[in-house]
């Protein structure tokens, strides 16, 4: 395991590769949306995963926790849950005769929100502080959370009775949303195949990495260079899509620092120090298509906000993929666009 201290940009994608196939080893099939989760945890942010019941969401997380040597924790959210539930609270001690904090789950490294939708707003803002600040406040006592700390939070976009949908502006604090869809035949089959190997229910992932090379790799993001145009190409895309015809509300700023940040992953994915159009595009729909309210009568006609993002897409000019960085290294072994 290398030294925290000399990790580069092109051990992150090396790094990164070795715990995407270990936890491929457990979620098999959906590479492209494992990558995506990755990026986001190293990007620094927090993720989404929405998708129908049984497809893999609560094992995406552990798996992560397990490859990426990190404290986990499950909250499964529920109607009654509280604040204090996710935040923790203060407790009185008989043989001190006085209140000491008891942590709740969230203070952990990866915190898995299973069904986060299910809880009330009371109890999402509890964990949603938690998320922006890095921090917790419990009876006017501040508690920081100590890095790494990553929420992967899961919804299912069906049964949405008795449900508390998370309205617009806490979606915005979620990186980028995931969806794996269903698996194919052979995929399917392979899951059977290898539980059987397995002689037992749960898979337990070596890691590859620990808490602190994972700050180590973070920081080294970092070090990947973004030429202006592709900067504000950025810009450009997260800008068309608040004047999109079937959008009410575009993506906010937040939008084009999502979209920096994970494209600066995808680049160290492929051993490149620098960002180019291709990584923008691969992460714009995960990252800008929750971020955007469409107008009510395109509900009506099933539009999609993954459509529109599409759309964006096609119709702004991207900058043309040579225009690289001067100043970015070009390693031995380094892929060209």
């Amino acid at each position: 395991m290398k030294d925290a201290d000399q990790v580069t940009t092109f051990d992150v994608g090396r790094l990164a590769h070795a715990v995407l196939d270990q936890v491929g080893t457990v979620v098999v099939g959906k590479r492209d949306a494992l990558e995506l989760v990755l990026a986001g945890i190293l990007a620094g942010g927090h993720v989404l995963l929405e998708d129908l019941p049984g497809l893999g969401k609560t094992l995406t997380a552990r798996s992560f926790a397990q490859a990426l040597g990190l404290d986990f924790r499950r909250l499964q959210f529920t109607p009654d849950l509280l604040p204090a539930d996710v935040t923790g609270s203060f407790l009185y001690d008989q043989r001190t005769a006085d209140f000491t904090f008891r942590a709740g789950p969230v203070f952990t490294n990866l915190l898995l929100a299973d069904e986060i939708n299910r809880t009330p707003p009371k109890t999402q803002a509890a964990l949603l502080e938690a998320m922006q600040e890095k921090q917790v406040s419990v009876e006017g006592v501040t508690y920081r959370l100590d890095p790494p700390f990553h929420v992967i939070a899961t919804a299912n976009p069906i049964e949405y009775e008795g449900t508390y949908p998370l309205p617009e502006a806490q979606l915005d604090r979620f990186l980028l949303r995931v969806s794996f869809g269903y698996p194919t035949a052979d995929e399917e089959w392979d899951v059977l195949r290898r539980r059987m190997n397995r002689r037992q229910e749960e898979a337990e992932l070596k890691p590859v990495v620990d808490a602190n090379l994972l700050r180590a790799m973070q920081a080294a993001l970092e070090n990947v260079v973004v030429e202006d145009s592709i900067g504000r190409y950025i810009v450009a895309l997260t800008a068309a899509t608040r004047e999109h015809a079937s959008v009410l509300v575009g993506a906010s700023p937040r939008g084009s620092l999502g979209l920096l940040l994970l494209a600066r992953a995808k680049a160290a994915f492929a051993n490149r120090d620098y960002v180019i159009p291709e990584d923008v595009k691969a992460v714009a729909v995960p990252v800008l298509a929750h971020r955007i309210t469409l107008r009510p009568e395109m509900w009506l006609r099933r539009v999609d906000p993954s459509f529109v993002v599409n759309e964006v897409l096609d119709s702004t000019p991207a900058p043309a993929s040579g225009a690289l960085p001067s100043y970015a290294a070009r390693p031995a072994g380094a892929l060209s666009p």
